[in-house]
């Protein structure tokens, strides 16, 4: 059995897919399933059991023996939470008490982290550095660093553990996100409606309107990594998982109005304050460790992403 926490969501969704396309079938999908806006997610899905979160931790202790993988892709992922105790719970806490339960059943895992936790990059986007002294601008990221300083210390560990960066993920099964669904999926929603996009203004001295960097990694380029990983089972320890190019929003943009064969419409208003101070204007990951492990396929272009994602996904409407 293979386990996927956060099952219904954006990420965990796809990589169930995806273990379903290799013939994996007897998956357990962990997760909340009491939120219909994600049931089409897992539709068509070979599910072995659903597991609520919340009795998860003791159903594994039951059953760890059966368990050959787990992926840990469950978190509180707003990175506009501001209740730490909930942030602490969810991210830092379960996350504990599920890496103890696979040291004890000897079941290797591979957990989703963040590259929230870089802050603001002023010490670069390197998975080969230290990451004692990153500094986190907001609470999630917190929470995802606090996980990641955790695991770097303990003596106990499963025999191979990952600990994945995520950085600016895009592609099908996000539609139930809203405000933390990806820059492209407001786009194409804003063009198919307005013929327009309306992008965040820079803040910053040094980016001009639109010019804000960040690294875009297609998702089922992520799902590629964790299925590699699974298969592998070699060489512990925390990678990004980024595209390795830094593109802009205008980039982005331009990508979404051609994909539709719209003529560009791109206007800047402020970016909300609730947001401001905490924004990451440059994001880059450092692709060379996960590459030195073995994984040697390209990632999908931005604009070759877009237009997959805007041609057979959201304009058909479909799931992955």
């Amino acid at each position: 059995m293979i386990v996927v926490t956060g099952a219904a969501g954006f990420i965990g969704s796809c990589l169930i897919s995806k273990l379903n396309e290799e013939n994996f079938k007897a998956i357990i999908a962990v997760d909340r399933f009491d939120r219909p806006d994600r049931a089409p997610n897992l539709a068509g899905c070979q599910i072995q059991e659903k597991v609520d979160r919340d009795v998860f931790l003791t159903w594994l202790d039951k059953n760890g023996t059966d368990v050959e993988f787990v992926f840990h892709l469950g978190a509180r992922t707003d990175t506009t939470e501001f209740d730490y105790d909930l942030l602490w719970q969810l991210n830092t806490d379960y996350s504990k008490s599920l890496w103890k339960l696979c040291v004890k059943h000897e079941i290797p895992i591979v957990y989703a982290s963040s590259a929230a936790t870089y802050g603001d990059g002023t010490q670069g986007y390197d998975d080969q550095a230290s990451i004692a002294s990153l500094k986190p601008l907001n609470p999630y990221g917190e929470s995802k660093q606090a996980f990641d300083l955790w695991v770097l210390e303990q003596d106990e560990v499963p025999f191979f553990w990952a600990g994945l960066k995520f950085f600016n993920v895009y592609g099908p099964n996000e539609y139930h996100k809203g405000r933390m669904a990806s820059v492209i999926w407001h786009a194409f929603n804003q063009i198919q409606q307005t013929d327009a996009m309306k992008l965040f203004r820079s803040h910053h001295p040094a980016y001009k309107d639109g010019e804000q960097m960040r690294d875009f990694i297609y998702v089922k380029d992520v799902v590629s990594v964790c299925y590699f990983l699974m298969l592998q089972r070699q060489h512990s320890g925390i990678y990004n998982l980024g595209s390795g190019q830094a593109r802009t929003f205008l980039d982005l943009t331009k990508a979404t109005f051609q994909a539709l064969d719209k003529p560009e419409n791109i206007s800047f208003i402020d970016t909300p304050a609730d947001i401001r101070d905490k924004y990451q204007y440059f994001t880059e990951a450092k692709m060379d460790k996960l590459k030195q492990i073995g994984y040697d396929k390209p990632f999908t272009t931005l604009e070759a992403g877009v237009y997959e994602y805007v041609m057979y996904y959201l304009l058909e409407e479909r799931y992955y």
